[in-house]
């Protein structure tokens, strides 16, 4: 029986060939087998050419009774060209199958949301589609037969129709109508092995996510497309730290699971290099012009992941950057309450790498209650752009393109001036235009209220001048350099004053959006933003300082990532703080580091031992004969004898507590970014990493996805906070 031999994402559309009929009614059990020379060719009567034997049992016994097999729901799931397919949670699964049941021939779409309904089914079309991110739809299959090939190495379902067909061989065994429907397969098409029934095939099939969400997480990549070295997206990367969490759930707080204490805790991707390099933007166009045709990988690699980091230091893209990472959260957070209706519990957001820096300016530049809104500064008078009309104001911006576009909408000086990014966007207006027109009205705009007194600087602070145009029409110089006078008086101001206007640490030429909810906890994963404050001027953190809507904060990183700094000696710089010791998963010190402790332990008892030995010998040798001695009443020889003992132990409390400071951290407030706690946290390195640390340096940057100590620092962190305590798994 032939079938066609492609299928969308590299599978067979219709399965590869099984058994003619009289086979499968030879062994009505469970599996077919096909294992060669077992049965003289002559017994396939149907397939005279086929070269391969089945098994045969005794047809007098009589069939097995009919029992009706059991159906499990997959998914496809596409990787470099190649398909597998995985099974739908045992929960999912037997939604999708009430569903089926309840669609009938109705014509209206049945939806399930399946894995944490971050999936939605469409049950009669039979494909699934994400929520929260762009993904083509996958196909889904109600599976009740199985087969693999002599190379495979797992079974894979066959099409509803097909295996259909084959319940109706098992139920009725139409014996006499075999020759009208099977064909001469050949050998490369038949399948080694069928199997009747999810049960009969090694398959692990998940029991599903716990339906109660306790905190939502969202999680911010870093500068280029790939998370990891493996070249996956911020979507499977999120996708595996999620399954880190769930099992590190289920062997930390079992009990509390058990006890129904606890759900889950859900992580949702946010992407933002696609926005970037998307069309709307067009940067990648405009860099590939410009690009040299020698070493073109590489050429690419630096222009689709190392650019960033250049991208977000321009003031123009750096706004696209975190216009379209505040925007993403803001809808995910929407969607994710609409979806989730019960929800009830904190935000919290994670950056890997650049995204760190992001969130950093991001949550430093929020607003709240107590503080006085920040907005944008308003035009109080009718914007005079030094009695430029519209055209003239367009003509010396080199966008007098675009005058019949704004006056087509009746635009003017003073609606321009109140005009959005997005209004200019609806106009048709490409990014780059948008960009310099905003940019200029929000300059004059700054200059008008440093004039009319609606805005201060902090003292040692200048104002920017106002624009001022030269014979030609053009902007004057004079504007650069004052203004490149108040950034550099800015950037080498050791006080940053955070509650003022438009002055922090962030890029101050940016207008920082608003996230709709205030997070709980900041986790930066290998991140720059130690040494990114520092080029921008900034040698200390004010100790009291603090996010205005953040009250959490945990800078983590690996021993050998290249990209990570620290934090926390920009806040205490008088003392010499070693970063807080993650600990393993499994409640121990890894193995290698537990021995460099013991060894450095023995080493300091050696050293003790010998200074010990060392000082009584001087003391023997240094001590006068008693004979010499003058002669002291009994107070005298008591005070002498309290001497000697209070200096030894002197001596000894100095030697004990010079090895306790080594092998204990001082408790320290380390000022309020943490509410107090530590800020930095460092993970322990693998043994095999510590052989050689430049080896594994890019690797370490990339690790935290993977990282089952990351994931159970996050859940200990989130689950503090609702009094949920951690339990130590038996070993």
């Amino acid at each position: 029986m032939s079938h066609s031999s492609s299928e969308e994402g590299g599978l067979s559309q219709a399965a590869p060939n099984v058994p003619n009929t009289r086979e499968l009614l030879d062994n009505p059990t469970q599996s077919v087998a096909t294992p060669r020379d077992q049965v003289p060719p002559t017994v396939d009567e149907a397939s005279p050419s086929s070269t391969s034997s089945f098994e045969m049992i005794d047809m007098e016994s009589g069939p097995a009774p009919y029992q009706e097999v059991q159906p499990h729901w997959f998914f496809c799931r596409r990787a470099d060209d190649n398909a597998s397919w995985l099974p739908f949670s045992r929960k999912d699964s037997d939604k999708l199958e009430n569903a089926s049941h309840a669609v009938g021939d109705q014509e209206d779409e049945v939806v399930i949301a399946v894995e944490g309904e971050r999936y939605d089914v469409h049950v009669k079309d039979r494909k699934r589609y994400a929520v929260y991110w762009e993904q083509g739809p996958t196909e889904v299959r109600r599976c009740t037969w199985f087969y693999k090939g002599n190379k495979d190495t797992r079974f894979m379902p066959y099409p509803e129709d097909f295996s259909k067909r084959l319940e109706l061989m098992m139920q009725y065994q139409p014996i006499g109508l075999q020759d009208e429907w099977v064909s001469s397969p050949s050998e490369q098409t038949r399948p080694g092995t069928v199997k009747r029934g999810v049960n009969n095939i090694p398959v692990e099939i998940p029991d599903g996510e716990p339906e109660k969400v306790d905190h939502l997480v969202f999680m911010v990549h870093g500068i280029g497309p790939a998370c990891d070295l493996r070249f996956r997206s911020i979507i499977q990367c999120v996708n595996d730290f999620r399954s880190a969490s769930l099992s590190l759930l289920t062997s930390h707080y079992k009990r509390a699971e058990q006890d129904g204490l606890i759900g889950r805790v859900e992580f949702l991707p946010v992407n933002w290099h696609s926005a970037l390099h998307g069309d709307a933007t067009g940067v990648d166009e405009d860099i590939q012009r410009i690009t040299l045709p020698s070493i073109s990988r590489l050429r690419h690699f630096t222009n689709d992941t190392l650019l960033d980091l250049f991208f977000y230091n321009s003031p123009t893209y750096c706004q696209t950057i975190v216009d379209t990472v505040a925007s993403e959260i803001n809808m995910l957070h929407t969607l994710f309450r609409k979806r989730h209706s019960d929800f009830n519990g904190a935000v919290s957001v994670v950056g890997h790498s650049l995204g760190s820096l992001i969130l950093f300016d991001l949550l430093t530049n929020q607003r709240n209650g107590s503080r006085k809104a920040k907005e944008a500064v308003p035009c109080g008078e009718p914007l005079d752009l030094n009695g430029d009309t519209l055209q003239q104001t367009l003509s010396r911006l080199g966008l007098q393109q675009y005058l019949d576009t704004l006056q087509a909408e009746n635009v003017d000086l003073e609606s321009l001036a109140l005009c959005q990014d997005g209004d200019l966007k609806d106009l048709g207006i490409p990014l780059g235009p948008r960009k310099k027109i905003l940019d200029y009205v929000q300059k004059k705009c700054l200059s008008q209220a440093f004039k009319t007194g609606a805005v201060h600087l902090p003292e040692g602070l200048q104002a920017p001048p106002q624009m001022t145009s030269n014979s030609d029409g053009n902007q004057s110089t004079g504007f650069t350099m004052q203004q490149s006078q108040f950034h550099r008086a800015q950037s080498v101001t050791s006080a940053v004053d955070y509650e003022y206007f438009d002055v922090g640490i962030g890029q101050v030429s940016i207008d920082y959006p608003q996230l709709a909810f205030h997070p709980q906890t900041f986790f930066a994963f290998g991140s720059p933003i130690g040494m990114f404050l520092t080029v921008r001027g900034l040698k200390q953190i004010d100790p009291n300082y603090s996010f205005p809507t953040c009250k959490s904060f945990y800078n983590i990183y690996h021993p050998y990532d290249p990209v990570a700094y620290r934090l926390e000696p920009m806040i205490v710089t008088d003392v010499d703080l070693e970063p807080m010791l993650i600990p393993h998963h499994k409640g121990r010190k890894r193995m290698h580091l537990e021995l460099k402790d013991s060894f450095t332990r023995m080493s300091m008892d050696l050293k003790n031992n010998v200074l010990g030995s060392l000082r009584t010998a001087w003391q023997s040798f240094s001590r006068i004969p008693v004979a010499a001695l003058p002669p002291v009443d009994e107070g005298n020889a008591t005070t002498e004898r309290d001497l000697h003992e209070t200096q030894a132990g002197v001596c000894d409390e100095a030697e004990s507590s010079g090895s306790a400071e080594q092998t204990e951290q001082p408790e320290i407030k380390v000022g309020m970014l943490n509410g107090g706690r530590r800020i930095d946290y460092v993970l322990q390195e693998k043994p095999i990493e510590s052989f050689n640390e430049y080896l594994f340096a890019i690797q370490s940057h990339l690790c935290y996805w993977e990282s089952e100590d990351t994931a159970l620092l996050l859940l200990k962190e989130i689950y503090d906070k609702l009094g949920v305590a951690m339990e130590q798994p038996q070993q």
